[in-house]
């Protein structure tokens, strides 16, 4: 969450190798809205709950021969969250929890990104930033992947898909409303459609 959190990285971009020492080319990338979406899950009374959060804003810059410096923000609508249930909606969004009346976003922008196996953004990559939630700013660590769409040729880069994964204690942001009904780890998963700006 300053990101947080269906549809803030490499199966097919797997193949983008870690580059050799060059200057930052970034290349801008911009949402599809169709196939971008913030999940989040949560235990209440025990019970596994789930919920999705609107991506208000995203800038998104990949570096395609140099993938750690790449670089993501991300702004979420936690006033426009959503869960099953309407009256723990109602609870995630008051003063004790996100409190939506006075911090409408929550917003996360990346610092590291720090590549898996073989130098790709996947297989144990990682992308780290500050999360702002309620006002306040702390690090998370996400795990990453990135990818082309099935069957495109490794040249062909206007379109990808990335997934970020993770949690967060909702304490440390002073999310703590409904303690004895809410457990305190919130699991995220944002996935992103994306496309070369114009």
């Amino acid at each position: 969450m300053s990101l947080l959190s269906r549809r803030i990285v490499l199966a097919g971009l797997a193949a983008l190798p870690m580059a050799r020492p060059a200057q930052a080319a970034l290349t801008q990338y911009e949402l599809v809205s169709q196939g971008t979406s913030v999940d989040f899950t949560f235990d209440l009374s025990g019970l596994a709950q789930s919920g999705t959060m609107p991506i208000q804003s995203a800038d998104i810059q990949i570096d395609l021969s140099n993938l750690i410096n790449s670089r993501v923000s991300v702004t979420l609508n936690a006033a426009e969250a959503r869960t099953r249930l309407p009256f723990a909606r109602t609870a995630m969004l008051s003063a004790g929890v996100l409190d939506v009346e006075n911090f409408p976003t929550i917003h996360f922008t990346s610092t590291k990104v720090q590549l898996g196996e073989g130098g790709r953004i996947s297989r144990g990559a990682e992308v780290t930033g500050d999360l702002t939630l309620r006002g306040v700013t702390r690090p998370i660590t996400l795990q990453a992947n990135l990818h082309r769409p099935p069957g495109s040729a490794a040249n062909i880069l206007d379109m990808l898909s990335i997934q970020l994964t993770g949690s967060l204690n909702r304490h440390d942001y002073g999310a703590s409303g409904y303690a004895d009904l809410v457990q305190d780890t919130v699991g995220l998963d944002i996935r992103a459609e994306i496309k070369k700006a114009e």
